[in-house]
């Protein structure tokens, strides 16, 4: 699939970004500490956001490669027919996890902290912003494995 390929081919190069922006933080956290004696007052949160965003939207790249962790081992004994409909059940019970825990749940967490207009401390940023990435990597994986049962 067309599609999927290039979805996988944006996250890939963003999660580049989003790391090479973690590491240039955190050195400069680093240097202001160490060599300035002042340390920046921002970067602390800057990496755990940064963090956030590189777990959930990692996690959403490897659902797309199915390198997710898994117990294969009734996947391995079982038949070529039975092996696809376990694999049909796993992706099921993904995406209803996704729709529910992610999607719906980030959705509102995300709604609720808009209407509070909650923000961060130290950068001041709508923590809506922050947690956007959670219903967005969860449409992602359930995306990725739909794709998966329908091309199976």
């Amino acid at each position: 699939m067309g599609l999927k390929r290039a979805l996988e081919n944006i996250l890939a190069h963003l999660l580049v970004v989003l790391m090479g922006l973690m590491v240039l933080n955190v050195l400069w956290q680093v240097f202001s500490r160490y060599v300035i004696g002042e340390p920046s007052a921002f970067t602390d949160e800057l990496a755990r956001f940064l963090m956030i965003w590189l777990g959930l939207l990692g996690a959403a790249y490897v659902s797309g490669k199915n390198g997710h962790v898994a117990i294969d081992v009734l996947a391995k004994r079982a038949n070529a027919k039975n092996q696809k409909v376990l694999k049909g059940l796993v992706s099921g019970f993904i995406i209803l996890f996704c729709l529910a825990a992610m999607v719906t749940g980030g959705g509102w967490l995300v709604y609720t902290t808009y209407e509070l207009k909650q923000l961060s401390p130290a950068l001041g940023l709508p923590l809506a912003y922050v947690y956007i990435v959670i219903p967005l990597s969860g449409l992602i994986v359930v995306y990725n494995k739909v794709v998966d049962i329908i091309t199976d």
